[in-house]
């Protein structure tokens, strides 16, 4: 049964791989710089170890949104999350699984009564402003630092492009590597309070939490579905919104990794905290809005007429309606495996409970009172009863 419950979670992953992860080598991919398949096998690899080593950190901001708290409702609320993005992947849109997950999170909220943490929420949504944004700015410094250096550097057309594929394959190991750290939580956050697995020891060296296990499990899903799915995606991030060059692929992953990696690593976010810095949250953000954010800055940079507004208009559009769809399907599968399968898809709150209790209590109080008075009535009644003999015997001597 821990196998089937987690299965929505892998089919999460697995749309995430064919959505979502196309993203880091997409524009590489796209530009003819990087075969798929060599693309495909370094993003598995380092997706595993970002979401093995680094996963934690925004899993915690996803969690104070909505503790799912029952393993029916995480099971259910992934598949709507899946079965989202998978109709999105069908329609050739770079969708967002965070949006996808978060709507479903609060569909959850809405089935089962609980109230949604709204400063998690705001900080998430802002993310989904932000972090588009900030990936532009990146990425047109980092066009015209490029420029720059190329300009000085006037390399022959054979060393450009040799360097050009080096380092697509090394940035995009690194992204690859920042999106499996901050967006496995999307895929297996909302297990995280119900999760299987035991801590496993290793000798004394080192352990493999249950959290680490189940993280494992879903960046397996993911590699999976950049493998098996990820390929139109790839071609629709890589050519659709702006024509890049090579050297403007390379600038678009580099920005979209730095800022996966900066909403994910709880090592900068500490430091930036303890220096009374401003720091990034740590949430799940869409590689999909990063990437789109990243070309949108290079065509921005160029003086923005190479943008195609027609492809750009589809993407936002299914941005916008990801989270409601989202919501919907959770909100009415939960009603659909609670009633028909009498499967439990939320547990009562403390607070909840201990209102019962206290009612309870109360009952438990309010009857002996009642039982202390008929008690006492019976004790009454009884001395009057002897009263009354005394008197009767007294009066007949």
């Amino acid at each position: 049964m821990i196998l089937f419950f987690l299965s929505s979670g892998l089919f999460l992953g697995w749309s995430l791989g064919g959505n979502d992860a196309a993203n880091v080598f997409g524009t590489a991919v796209g530009t003819k710089m990087v075969k798929f398949r060599t693309a495909a096998l370094i993003a598995s690899i380092f997706l595993i170890l970002g979401a093995v080593i680094s996963g934690a950190g925004a899993s915690h901001t996803l969690g104070k949104l909505g503790a799912v708290n029952a393993i029916g409702g995480a099971f259910m609320v992934a598949f709507a999350a899946a079965f989202t993005v998978f109709m999105m992947t069908r329609l050739q849109l770079p969708v967002s699984t965070s949006q996808a997950i978060v709507g479903a999170i609060i569909g959850w909220n809405l089935f089962s009564h609980t109230q949604t943490d709204y400063n998690s929420l705001v900080k998430i949504v802002s993310t989904w402003v932000m972090s588009p944004i900030l990936a532009a700015v990146f990425s047109a410094l980092l066009y015209l630092l490029l420029k720059l250096i190329l300009k000085k550097w006037k390399l022959s057309i054979f060393r450009l492009d040799s360097y050009t594929r080096i380092a697509l394959i090394v940035v995009g190991a690194f992204g690859a590597y920042s999106l499996g750290a901050n967006n496995i939580a999307n895929v297996m956050g909302v297990f995280v309070p119900v999760s299987p697995f035991n801590d496993i020891s290793i000798g004394n060296f080192f352990t493999v939490t249950g959290i680490q296990q189940l993280f494992f499990l879903g960046a397996i899903a993911i590699s999976v579905g950049v493998f098996t799915y990820s390929y139109k995606v790839m071609k629709t991030v890589g050519a659709g919104v702006v024509k890049l060059t090579p050297q403007s692929a390379l600038v678009v992953v580099l920005a979209e990794s730095l800022v996966l990696f900066l909403f994910a690593s709880s090592s900068v976010h500490d430091f930036l905290v303890s220096h009374n810095l401003p720091a990034f949250p740590l949430v799940p953000v869409s590689s999909s809005q990063l990437v789109i954010g990243a070309i949108i800055g290079i065509g921005l940079v160029q003086g923005g007429r190479n943008i195609n507004f027609k492809i750009l208009g589809r993407i936002a559009s299914g941005w916008v309606t990801t989270p409601i769809i989202a919501a919907l399907i959770a909100f009415i599968a939960l009603f659909f495996l609670q009633n028909t399968f009498n499967i439990e898809v939320y547990k009562q709150k403390p607070a909840q409970q201990k209102v019962t209790l206290i009612n309870r209590d109360s009952i438990k109080v309010k009857e002996k009172s009642e039982n202390k008075k008929d008690e006492d009535m019976g004790n009454h009644n009884k001395k009057k009863v002897i009263a009354n003999k005394i008197e009767l015997k007294n009066h007949t001597s």
